[in-house]
C-alpha cells in the first residue's frame, strides 16, 4: 500500500490545530472521504488505498515541538511524530527521515527558506498563506518547483467557503460584470499583541487580506494593475510597545477597472462575539452580493460570557460511533485539495502541469504576492507621509516590466524588476 509521508514545520495557532487535525483524519481513514466536498470525487476510488502519515513536526523551540508531537499522539490516537527543533529544524527533518511532503505553517516572513530547501530536494510543498511577502522569493519558489517537477500548493481556504462557492459558481453568471467590492477581515487583539511575536515583521493585510486577493484572482481570472495602501500604528505601539500596524487599508484596481477596497486589522476587541469579523460586498452590473461570513446565523448567549457567534462552516467536529472526533469544514478543504494533487502526481503519475487548475497553485499565489509586495512598499511610504501631515499620496503600478512606486512630487521608482501584472 502506497504512503504519503508528511512533515510539518510550524505548530502554532494554525499549524498546531487545523493542520494536525487534518493529518490525523487522513492518517486514520485516507483522503477519499473528503474529496466529494471539493468536487474531486472522481479520484476517490483511485486514491482510496493510499495511506497518509504525519511522520514529523518541527518548531523553533523544543518545548513546542514536543508538545505538538504529544498532542497528535494523545488527542488523535495516532503514532507520535518525530519532533525537531532549532533555528532551521527543517534541515534535519528533510535529511534524516523519509519525507514526501513538507507542510509549512511558520510565520509569514519565514516561508521561503524551508520551502526552497524542500523543493530543491524534490519534495512537494504545502505552504500556508501568504506564499511569501516578497515577489522575488515567489518567483524563485515557482521556478524551483518547475525545475524539480514537483507541486507547490497553498492553503487558500476561503476559496472553499460554501458561501463563496455559491457566489462565484452560481450567482456570478446571473449578475453581470463585477464593478467594485469591499472585503473586510478583522482579527482579535490577542493575535497581534500576544500570540504572534512576529507581528512587527508582517501586517494585517499581508496576514489575512491575502485570502480576499486570492479569491478575486482565482474566481474572476483577473490581474492587479494598481495598488494604494495606508495604515495606522497607534494601539500596538502605545499599549504594547510593538512597532506594528494596527490596521491597513488597501485599494487594488484589477483588469477592466474592477476595484476592491480591503480593510484589515488585528486589534478587534478580544470580547467581540465572533472569532473574527469578516464580510464582503460585491457590486455587479446586474446586481449586488452581500456576504457576512462572520455571522452565519448561529448565535448563543451565556451567562457571564455574553453573546457569541460560531462559524461551523470553517471547522467542526463530527463524532464517530466510538466518540472520537473527525473534523469537517472549508478550513481543511484547501489542504485536502493540495494533498490530492500531490497524491495524483506521486501515485497516479499525472502531469503536474495538468493538475494546476485543481488546487491553489503557486502561479496564482504569485499574483497575490505581487499585491503584497506593492502594498507593503506603498504602505511604508504613505505612513511616513501621513505622520508628516501630507496624506497618503503614494501608489504602485504593476506592469509587465516591474512594480513602480509613484509619488506626485518625485520620479517613479522601480521596486521590482520582472512581470508583475
Amino acid at each position: 500500500m502506497e504512503k504519503i509521508r508528511i512533515g510539518l514545520v510550524g505548530v502554532g495557532m494554525f499549524g498546531g490545530d487545523v493542520h494536525l487535525r487534518t493529518y490525523a483524519d487522513l492518517q486514520r481513514c485516507g483522503i477519499a472521504p473528503y474529496l466529494g466536498r471539493i468536487g474531486l470525487d472522481d479520484w476517490a476510488r483511485p486514491l482510496a488505498p493510499l495511506e497518509f502519515s504525519l511522520v514529523s513536526v518541527a518548531s523553533r523551540s523544543k518545548d513546542s515541538a514536543e508538545k505538538a508531537a504529544d498532542k497528535f499522539h494523545a488527542t488523535y490516537a495516532q503514532p507520535r511524530p518525530m519532533p525537531f527543533w532549532g533555528e532551521m529544524p527543517w534541515e534535519d527533518m528533510l535529511t534524516s527521515i523519509e519525507l514526501d511532503v513538507l507542510a509549512i505553517a511558520t510565520p509569514d516572513d519565514l516561508h521561503f527558506l524551508p520551502a526552497m530547501r524542500a523543493l530543491q530536494l524534490g519534495k512537494d510543498v504545502l505552504l500556508e498563506k501568504p506564499m511569501c511577502l516578497d515577489l522575488y522569493e515567489a518567483d524563485a519558489l515557482c521556478e524551483a518547483a518547475k525545475e524539480t517537477n514537483v507541486l507547490l500548493g497553498l492553503d487558500m481556504h476561503k476559496r472553499y467557503d460554501p458561501d463563496h462557492l455559491h457566489i462565484f459558481n452560481v450567482l456570478r453568471e446571473k449578475l453581470g460584470h463585477p464593478l467594485y467590492a469591499r472585503a473586510l477581515l478583522e482579527e482579535p487583539l490577542h493575535v497581534s499583541s500576544h500570540t504572534f511575536r512576529w507581528a512587527e515583521r508582517s501586517d494585517p493585510f499581508s496576514y489575512v487580506g491575502v485570502h480576499w486577493t486570492d479569491l478575486f484572482i482565482h474566481y474572476l481570472g483577473i490581474r492587479p494593475r494598481t495598488v494604494w495602501a495606508s495604515g495606522q500604528r497607534r494601539k500596538l505601539v502605545e499599549e504594547y510597545g510593538k512597532s506594528a500596524f494596527d490596521a491597513v487599508q488597501v485599494a487594488v484596481t484589477f483588469d477592466h477597472g474592477f476595484t476592491v477596497f480591503f480593510n484589515n486589522n488585528w486589534i478587534q476587541p478580544n470580547d467581540f462575539e465572533g472569532p473574527v469579523n469578516q464580510e464582503c460586498d460585491i457590486v455587479f452590473t446586474q446586481g449586488k452580493v452581500e456576504s457576512d461570513t462572520q455571522y452565519r446565523g448561529l448565535r448563543f448567549h451565556r451567562e457571564g460570557v455574553g453573546t457569541r457567534t460560531a462559524n461551523t462552516h470553517f471547522m467542526r467536529n463530527v463524532f464517530r460511533p466510538d466518540r472520537s472526533e473527525a473534523s469537517v469544514g472549508y478550513g481543511k478543504d484547501s489542504i485536502i485539495a493540495c494533498l490530492a494533487a500531490i497524491a495524483r502526481r506521486r501515485i497516479l503519475h499525472e502531469d503536474p502541469a495538468q493538475l494546476q487548475k485543481d488546487f491553489p497553485n503557486a502561479e496564482e499565489g504569485r499574483l497575490s504576492v505581487a499585491i503584497l509586495h506593492a502594498a507593503r512598499a506603498v504602505l511604508s511610504n504613505n505612513i511616513l507621509e501621513a505622520e508628516a501631515g501630507r496624506g497618503a499620496p503614494c501608489l504602485a503600478l504593476l506592469r509587465p516590466e516591474g512594480i513602480f512606486l509613484t509619488h506626485p512630487d518625485r520620479p517613479s521608482t522601480r521596486i521590482y524588476e520582472g512581470n508583475a501584472s
